[in-house]
């Protein structure tokens, strides 16, 4: 299989994104924002466009096949991730009550950190329970502006 990437620089940084066998298979943050070279392949076109269209509050859905690779709990999260409408949040809480294990919050939040799919699996949607930004892979300053962009355009 082959595997494809493209950079995309966004209004939250440098993005990484990794396409194989015809599926996204991650859409990570980069900490600098180099000039890559990027590969050309329909799908990652098509990433980037859904992309634009999300920064500029036009897209509030992505419809994009992904393959990310986990564990079964990990992909229950991360489907039930994907549930959370577009500038809403949810505690690690209810997440963790949606997949069926109200006290796997912990669990919930080690899924989250491990989301290879960001901003797509809308993982920066995911708040602690009382009501506070708390841990973001990418970042609490861009988990931040995300929220805001999306409530920006509701």
């Amino acid at each position: 299989m082959l595997t494809y990437t493209a950079f995309y620089q966004s209004a939250v940084g440098s993005i990484k994104i990794v396409v194989m066998d015809k599926k996204v298979q991650s859409v990570s943050f980069q900490k600098k924002a180099d000039n890559f070279l990027n590969d050309t392949h329909f799908l990652l076109t098509e990433v980037v466009h859904q992309l634009d269209e999300y920064f500029e509050g036009k897209r509030h859905e992505f419809d994009l096949p992904f393959a990310p690779q986990g564990t079964l709990f990990q992909k229950k999260v991360w489907n039930q991730l994907r549930q959370i409408p577009y500038g809403k949040t949810a505690s690690y809480s209810d997440i963790a009550k949606a997949v069926g294990n109200g006290k796997a919050v912990r669990a919930v939040g080690a899924a989250n950190k491990r989301n290879p799919i960001a901003i797509i699996i809308p993982c920066h949607r995911v708040i602690g329970s009382n009501g506070k930004l708390t841990g973001y892979a990418g970042g609490l300053w861009r988990k931040e502006r995300l929220l805001k962009y999306e409530k920006k355009f509701l």
